[in-house]
């Protein structure tokens, strides 16, 4: 895991959605059964990270009832596996590098909808934050431990409200 800005690392966000419990929202890809992930994407031209944010959060979940409460003080990078960096994005990126955003779930289940655009889950639920990593496919995890590590503290301060 690295902090970067070099150009060979696609730009992205990632969500941290929390409920009034605490509990984090993840998602089974639909192209990996068994692979879990919290809601993330790529920036789009011209967009600023907060607005990436709430957009990948409304596609990938339909979820639009959700408050930005935090985000990473810095930029986290994770680097693909070689296999996969030859694949995805044509091979243009050796992996991402993510700001991270916590959003407080202000609606309710009924509010989630993985059809809502192109589905890329295919089933979801709420996990305690010191789950996430052991969900996670091996080469993110160093990245989800440094998302908990320092979001976590803006998920407590904020659940149950």
């Amino acid at each position: 895991m690295k902090t970067v800005t070099e150009r060979r690392y696609r730009p992205g966000v990632g969500i941290l959605l929390f409920d009034a419990r605490g509990l984090a929202f993840v998602g089974q890809r639909n192209d990996a059964p068994g692979s879990w992930q919290m809601p993330q994407g790529g920036i789009d031209e011209g967009e600023v990270p907060r607005d990436a944010a709430l957009r990948e959060l409304a596609e990938e979940t339909g979820v639009r009832a959700a408050e930005l409460v935090g985000e990473t003080s810095d930029w986290i990078a994770y680097d693909l596996p070689a296999d996969l960096a030859a694949r995805i994005w044509g091979g243009r990126f050796a992996g991402q590098r993510q700001k991270w955003f916590a959003a407080r779930f202000t609606g309710s289940d009924a509010d989630i909808d993985l059809d809502a655009h192109e589905a890329e889950f295919d089933a979801w639920r709420w996990v305690a934050l010191d789950e996430l990593a052991g969900l996670i496919v091996p080469f993110k995890r160093p990245l989800y431990a440094r998302v908990v590590a320092e979001l976590g503290p803006v998920v407590k301060a904020h659940a149950g409200k």
